[in-house]
């Protein structure tokens, strides 16, 4: 129709993989909370996703592999950032996604205000992180090579 269907809410995020699975969205007629998967987005464009149908958005109850998923109801943003140290880095305050694969693909870590006025915003490559837990990211230290036993893309 060339209309707005849907209203992107929230990404969801998997921890596991810190992939993008699909969008909260609301109805744009009823408002109901939907979900867009990832792999029923046909292109983005500057005004948003598009998709070839109404019917591609689902219930949350009825996506049964995501369940698991969904429960966890994983936030990236807002989220403390350590080293393997357990230094205090920062907090998530903006990521990039890959649009193709809708992995998390870099961290951008807002520090103390100390470290702000002295470095500014940290960016954290998906290759530096170790782990990621419902509390916290944990990263390699910043100033040290990363070992080739960082966190990669499942296939």
């Amino acid at each position: 129709s060339g209309g707005p269907v849907a209203y992107v809410q929230a990404p969801i995020f998997n921890p596991r993989n810190l992939k993008v699975e699909g969008f909260y969205v609301s109805d744009s007629v009823d408002k109901r909370p939907l979900i867009l998967l990832d792999q029923d987005i046909r292109e983005s464009s500057p005004r948003g996703y598009i998709i070839n149908d109404h019917d591609v958005l689902a219930e949350p109850d009825d996506l049964v592999r995501l369940q698991n998923v969904l429960a966890m109801d994983f936030q990236l943003v807002g989220k403390p950032v350590q080293t393997v140290g357990r230094e205090p880095v920062g907090k998530v305050s903006d990521y990039a996604v890959e649009t193709t694969t809708m992995y998390v693909q870099k961290l951008y870590v807002a520090q103390s205000l100390w470290k702000r006025l002295t470095g500014g915003e940290l960016s954290v490559d998906r290759s530096q992180i170790v782990e990621i837990t419902n509390r916290r990211v944990i990263i390699q230290d910043p100033l040290r090579p990363t070992p080739s036993t960082a966190m990669a893309p499942a296939a």
